[in-house]
């Protein structure tokens, strides 16, 4: 069924937002797959805050004209599920790939990040970025390590100092 001119603008505003918004995305082609196939990866996206929403090329095209998704424009050929990460980087990356595991019919065909367009070999990469939580708890980690140093190496020399007089106790004792 034909769209009418006002559900594509809509479709394409919709898509365009969405796409300045999102941190990352993935195309993926998806010939073969049933509707219940695709209907368990919609629910897989949606519960892993990724947009996913299949685009006609052109409109999609348009969509992502003026976003950092532009690299993506030469790719969109043949049928194809436009994914947007909106919360987490490697949200789409994670969905795409463990879905893929199992359903060989989703074929990943690029992958964009940063203004920056990739080929499925780095969908991967994407998937093991970490989640903002991740990523804060490497931070602390990180930065907790030279403090933990520190408070060890002003403590060593009364700790040290303590044990020798114990020992010297203990000895004359």
């Amino acid at each position: 069924m034909a769209l009418r001119l006002e559900d594509k603008k809509a479709l394409v505003a919709e898509v365009s937002d969405v796409a300045a918004r999102a941190l990352s995305a993935v195309t993926a082609e998806y010939r073969g797959l049933s509707a219940v196939e695709f209907d368990t990866l919609r629910r897989e996206a949606r519960d892993n805050g990724v947009y996913l929403h299949v685009v006609k090329n052109t409109l999609a095209r348009r969509a992502v004209a003026g976003t950092e998704f532009e690299c993506m424009q030469a790719e969109f050929i043949g049928p194809l599920v436009v994914g947007f990460s909106l919360e987490d980087p490697g949200a789409v990356g994670r969905v795409m790939k463990d879905f893929s595991k199992g359903h060989e019919k989703l074929v990943v065909r690029t992958v964009a990040v940063g203004g920056r367009a990739y080929g499925p070999q780095d969908l991967d990469r994407l998937a093991a970025l970490p989640t903002r939580e991740q990523a804060l708890s490497m931070l602390m980690r990180a930065m907790q390590g030279p403090i933990t140093q520190f408070v060890r190496t002003v403590a060593e020399p009364t700790a040290q100092f303590v044990r020798t007089v114990k020992a010297v106790a203990d000895a004359k004792a």
